[in-house]
């Protein structure tokens, strides 16, 4: 055998603490390459790359974990399930058996996980968190307006310095949450990984999120009013264009390349 070869991954065991006082448990925690060294089409609906699951266990070792959360499942379940002490895990069983495959792998520490298979827009609403989260994955439904949603329901249970992941920030709809937190108050961005953003909880006040306070928020008071300029020239523009005569609109349609 090859001494220099390098050995597979060996399990390493991690005293997590429990959410009952004075309890600990012992639980097995696979190396983060362990995980990522699972195939590519382990899971259909796609899975996270093998940089982004070492920040992910490099960012959660600096932190007591608790509790934690995600929207979406697949290799960050598995992860998570020896990260974090309690675990909920909010997505939908496709026909591609997505959960399942989660579920069977022996990678997985199932006493740690609970699975919600319900729509996240429909079940976070009505979810009761007892406690603070320490960890956070937004990587649930990507169209509008469903990142966001999920982000309304998290952000008021997160514990101070806790981590907020915010994966598939090259999506339109999901890189317009990633600008906001860029410059809100209550985030620090850590770090970006392929397309992951990694943000922590500043001790910056709880936004009020049964409220308004658009004007405290600093994506507003950077860009406030916004459009001010644009809209007044396009009104600009329709009262002269009713005023003009037929023939020389025409005109200048015609210069500008436009059909008449």
């Amino acid at each position: 055998m090859d001494k220099n070869r390098e050995r597979p991954a060996s399990p390493k065991i991690m005293q997590n603490p429990s959410p009952s006082e004075g309890v600990k448990s012992q639980i097995v925690e696979p190396r983060p390459e362990a995980i990522a060294a699972l195939p590519a089409d382990w899971h259909a609906a796609g899975t996270m790359g093998a940089s982004v699951l070492h920040a992910i266990a490099r960012h959660a070792a600096k932190r007591q974990v608790l509790r934690s959360a995600e929207t979406g499942s697949g290799k960050t379940t598995l992860l998570f399930s020896h990260l974090s002490a309690e675990h909920k895990v909010f997505a939908l069983e496709g026909d591609d058996g997505s959960i399942t495959v989660v579920r069977n792998s022996p990678l997985l520490n199932s006493s740690t996980v609970e699975f919600v298979e319900v729509p996240t827009h429909v079940t976070l609403p009505n979810q009761r968190f007892g406690n603070k989260l320490q960890l956070v994955l937004i990587d649930g439904p990507h169209g509008y307006p469903f990142p966001e949603m999920e982000y309304f329901y998290f952000y008021p249970r997160l514990d101070k310095d806790a981590l907020l992941i915010v994966d598939d920030i090259h999506i339109p709809t999901i890189h317009r949450l990633y600008e906001f937190l860029m410059e809100d108050e209550m985030f620090r961005l850590i770090e970006v990984v392929q397309n992951t953003a990694f943000f922590a909880r500043t001790e910056s006040p709880l936004f009020d999120p049964y409220g308004d306070g658009w004007w405290v928020q600093e994506f507003n008071k950077r860009r406030f009013p916004f459009g001010f300029k644009r809209t007044t020239l396009r009104r600009f523009r329709g009262w002269v264009g009713s005023r003009l005569p037929d023939r020389l609109k025409r005109a200048i349609k015609r210069s500008m390349g436009e059909k008449c």
